[in-house]
């Protein structure tokens, strides 16, 4: 908690009285004066100055307070509680305004993490998986004259009742189903696993999607075995269209899987190196930077629900939840971004890492490119909503972000190295974004130029 004592001079004062005259002029209604154009003389004649005072303490105060907090680079994340100590009828105006200033920590240890990503080395199990898709895709069903498998396809005849009564939907003739699938019922597959042609089988078990057993009873009418087409460069040629022979087709399935790999573990790379710095914070995070961090994620998935035409009210009915439940389930993810975004600020001034001039306006430009504005409209939106300070904070971070990439250690599941240089950008210009369970800044500002 941070006390700031605010003192205003007389004369500066007095322009927000007359601003305040101004205001309730277009209130009051004087004989020979349009509203809003009685001057003050007559207005104060009239009223006196303390209307015109109070007016201008309540619209000044803020202000001040604001120019105070700029000036003196005082961090404040919650409402302040202000106490006017003079100034209220007459003389200068002096106030007191007490704020609660966001936390410093220490996180010892941040140069030496270690992060686990998926391995982005890709096997011939991988590659063979989407190949012998599409050989399924274009296999044939051939009768085998053996008890059925996993993966076998079967015709049967399917009975299920329940006290009597036919199960809707689980009673059906000539059905073929995949066996492995686990879609019928807990179970099922493995009652059908081991069947021959012309089995009665009967059981009990529970249908998906039920919590009441139910009775079963199949007769097995075929067995089939899929038989995939021969690997062959003319099978591959005829039927894969863009690729002529069986090695052209595992190198781009090789290639496309390695990109995808790759993918999935720069992501992982920011998001655990977040989670390991974030970790580092053992001290309780401020509530009032949990509460703003978890209404914008409610907002937001409440935003993403009605994007998709599902009433929040419809979706609490479906899973389960109350509105308490659905914001419990988002509070965990506030209270971590709220650390990791304390532990970004304490690497960025444990490293001395500033935000320039010059990044500031490369990042006017970038955000005017995103939103199709000028980066003068940007900037001028930032400096109007007080956005500044936040968005070099948010840059800062970014940096602290980049210099934690640059030196944690990188394994994949089996504990063997990964190279950096695989998993970041070559140019140092380009640094991977800030992950969503950060805090971030500056939105505000960036939508008002949006909308400018």
């Amino acid at each position: 908690m941070v006390k700031l004592s605010v003192e205003v001079d007389e004369a500066e004062f007095d322009r927000d009285i007359d601003a305040a005259f101004r205001k309730i002029a277009k209130e009051v209604r004087l004989p020979g004066f349009r509203p809003g154009k009685a001057p003050r003389r007559l207005l104060e004649a009239r009223l006196g100055t303390a209307p015109a005072r109070e007016q201008a303490l309540r619209d000044g105060i803020p202000q001040y307070l604001a120019k105070a907090v700029r000036e003196h680079e005082v961090d404040i994340i919650a409402t302040p509680n202000v106490d006017i100590t003079g100034g209220s009828d007459e003389g200068p105006v002096q106030f007191d305004a007490t704020v609660e200033v966001r936390p410093k920590v220490s996180i010892p240890g941040y140069g030496g993490l270690r992060v686990e990503v998926p391995s982005i080395d890709v096997t011939d199990e991988e590659i063979d998986g989407p190949i012998d898709a599409e050989r399924r895709r274009n296999g044939s069903l051939a009768d085998v004259d053996r008890p059925a498998v996993r993966g076998d396809q079967v015709t049967m005849n399917l009975e299920a009742t329940r006290d009597g009564d036919p199960v809707p939907g689980l009673n059906t003739e000539e059905w073929l189903y995949e066996v492995g699938r686990g879609w019928v019922a807990e179970g099922f597959d493995e009652e059908i696993i081991g069947a021959s042609v012309g089995d009665e089988l009967t059981f009990a078990a529970t249908p998906s999607g039920t919590e009441e057993p139910a009775d079963f009873f199949v007769t097995i009418g075929k067995v089939q075995e899929l038989v995939m087409p021969e690997l062959t460069d003319d099978w591959v040629a005829e039927n894969v269209g863009e690729f002529e022979t069986v090695e052209a087709w595992r190198d781009y399935t090789r290639t496309r899987i390695a990109a995808l790999k790759l993918n999935q573990a720069r992501q992982a790379l920011v998001e655990r190196t977040t989670t390991a710095v974030a970790d580092l914070v053992d001290t309780d995070v401020p509530e009032v930077l949990v509460n703003h961090d978890l209404q914008h994620r409610v907002q937001n998935f409440v935003g993403q629900l009605q994007q998709q035409g599902i009433p929040l009210d419809n979706y609490l009915t479906i899973t389960g939840q109350s509105g308490d439940d659905l914001t419990a389930g988002l509070k965990d993810a506030s209270v971590r971004a709220v650390k990791a975004d304390l532990a970004f600020r304490a690497v960025a001034d444990g490293e001395a890492l500033e935000a320039t001039d010059d990044d500031i306006a490369n990042e006017y430009e970038r955000i005017a490119e995103a939103v199709g504005q000028k980066p003068a409209a940007v900037r001028r939106a930032y400096e109007s909503n007080d956005g500044v300070a936040e968005l070099r904070a948010d840059l800062r971070k970014r940096k602290a972000l980049d210099w934690l990439l640059d030196r944690v250690e990188i394994v994949d599941p089996d504990g063997k190295m990964v190279e950096r240089s695989l998993l970041l950008p070559s140019d140092s210009d380009q640094s991977p974004d800030t992950p969503d369970n950060t805090l971030s800044v500056g939105e505000d500002a960036a939508t008002e130029a949006s909308e400018a």
